[in-house]
């Protein structure tokens, strides 16, 4: 092979036109991104922990205890009791207790202690539909 056809080996990018990069209005050349100035931050900041302080539960329930919640993960990840997609977990037990695979008397105590308390109702997957 000649020395000339090796410097001009193809590349795949070369089958794609070029494009130049518009740079947005105001945007100075070599910078992508505005740096954001600390009012700013600490504006989106509030706003991150006001989304976490929102919590699925009304005022008057206070939020489950991390105990239960890990209870009902694992409850979520063992397939024994038969997939959990598109379900409530207390839809979930009683299936399971109805095909006879016993499960946790506690799962379904708190499921009906907390009823109204999505957090609890729904599994990890529930938006999930089959």
């Amino acid at each position: 092979m000649s020395r000339r056809a090796m410097e001009q080996t193809r590349r795949i990018t070369d089958s794609f036109p070029r494009r130049l990069r518009r740079r947005g209005p105001g945007r100075p050349p070599g910078r992508l991104k505005d740096k954001k100035d600390k009012k700013e931050k600490d504006k989106e900041q509030d706003k991150v922990q006001v989304k976490v302080r929102d919590c699925s539960c009304s005022p008057s329930q206070r939020p489950p205890d991390p105990a239960l919640l890990e209870m009902l993960r694992r409850f979520d990840l063992s397939w024994e009791y038969g997939p959990c997609t598109g379900i409530t977990r207390l839809q979930r037990w009683e299936r399971a207790q109805e095909l006879g695979l016993s499960p946790p008397g506690p799962i379904r105590d708190a499921l009906l202690e907390h009823r109204d308390n999505p957090d609890v109702t729904y599994s990890l997957w529930h938006e999930y539909e089959l």
